[in-house]
């Protein structure tokens, strides 16, 4: 499968046009120099958006996108995550490639009812989602072949305020995937990935969205369609 790009972001200056591709890869989160580079975009927006590159990239100004690509400094960062993160995609030499040359081509499929990769996908509560997401970035650095598959939750945490006799009353907020680091995934001739999962006497329609960790890939089960009951 592939997947389209960041959607509803208007082009990126050439020199810095795969910035929304690192945005996009969470592989950021875990390698401090590339996480300076959203630092340095713009601090002051970093700080505001929780940490989320793809919020700050809907949300900055075409002039300050211009101005960081002529900043030497920046640049720097930017050209420096890159080389580092092209070969953790697409290098065939790794720690498990050494140990393990026998399974070329093969995938390992780990499920996960949640998966804490960083607080800009919400799709975790506790130690379950944290070490589920620790065996993805681990995987990702040691060159396993591993996909993970998960589900796309609609709401993150809730709100909570306490009244004023000492009840909690809670608000839920549906997440707004345009903030997110995910794509819808597609098949190789482009279309929707959708799947049919047969459940009990009925079907369900699943849509896939995809996650991208380095070499890491994590995909995500998502019944909120209109076909669905």
């Amino acid at each position: 499968m592939t997947t389209i790009g960041l959607s509803g972001l208007d082009a990126l200056p050439r020199r810095i046009d795969r910035l929304d591709e690192l945005a996009l890869d969470l592989w950021w989160s875990w390698n401090p120099h590339a996480r300076n580079v959203f630092r340095r975009l713009d601090y002051t927006l970093w700080r505001a958006t929780a940490h989320n590159p793809v919020r700050m990239l809907r949300l900055l100004p075409p002039a300050e996108l211009e101005a960081v690509a002529r900043d030497p400094a920046f640049l720097d960062l930017y050209d420096r995550a890159l080389r580092d993160l092209d070969p953790t995609r697409t290098s065939t030499k790794s720690w498990w490639s050494e140990r393990v040359p026998a399974m070329p081509g093969r995938s390992i499929a780990y499920f996960s009812a949640e998966f804490a990769i960083h607080q800009s996908l919400p799709i975790y509560a506790g130690g379950l989602g944290v070490l589920a997401g620790d065996i993805c970035k681990e995987a990702s650095d040691l060159g396993l072949p591993l996909l993970g598959v998960g589900f796309m939750y609609p709401q993150g945490y809730f709100h909570q305020q306490v009244s004023a006799d000492g009840w909690q009353q809670e608000s839920y907020e549906r997440l707004n995937w345009a903030d997110a680091p995910v794509t819808p995934a597609v098949t190789p001739g482009g279309r929707p990935c959708v799947v049919t999962v047969p459940l009990g006497s009925r079907t369900v329609k699943v849509a896939v969205w995809r996650v991208r960790l380095g070499r890491t890939k994590l995909y995500l089960l998502d019944t909120g369609l209109e076909e669905n009951a």
